[in-house]
């Protein structure tokens, strides 16, 4: 039986993985960013650009959305610390997109790094 780690180190051996020191570069040149995380992380601080579609809903997202069909688009996943992602960038592979690329050490690492993060405002009742 294979365990979540066992899935995980499959599917980085599969896909891309865009080091940090590459990662600005790699975000501009992408046409889609996705922050595949839960809502509630995504709503704590995001990638400037990112939008969301959680892992769980990612297949479901892209196929009902029109826009996103196009399977020659560049896309950059991140999620957490890269589990996710590189799990989620092989959905994509698998569905036939043709350039996936998840961000090595994700938001984490992102963070840790001193990346721009966009974090909302909550509204003031003052």
């Amino acid at each position: 039986m294979k365990s979540a780690h066992d899935l995980v180190v499959a599917a980085k051996s599969r896909v891309t993985e865009v080091p940090l020191a590459q990662a600005e570069q790699a975000i501009l040149d992408a046409d889609l960013l996705i922050d595949v995380r839960e809502a509630d992380e995504y709503a704590a601080g995001h990638l400037p650009g990112a939008v969301h579609m959680s892992r769980g809903l990612l297949e479901f997202k892209l196929s009902a959305t029109p826009a996103l069909a196009a399977r020659d688009q560049k896309v950059v996943l991140y999620c957490k610390t890269s589990g996710r992602a590189a799990l989620a960038a092989c959905a994509l592979l698998d569905m036939g997109y043709l350039q996936v690329a998840s961000l090595a050490g994700g938001y984490d690492a992102w963070v840790a790094a001193g990346k721009p993060v966009h974090k909302p405002v909550p509204p003031s009742f003052d």
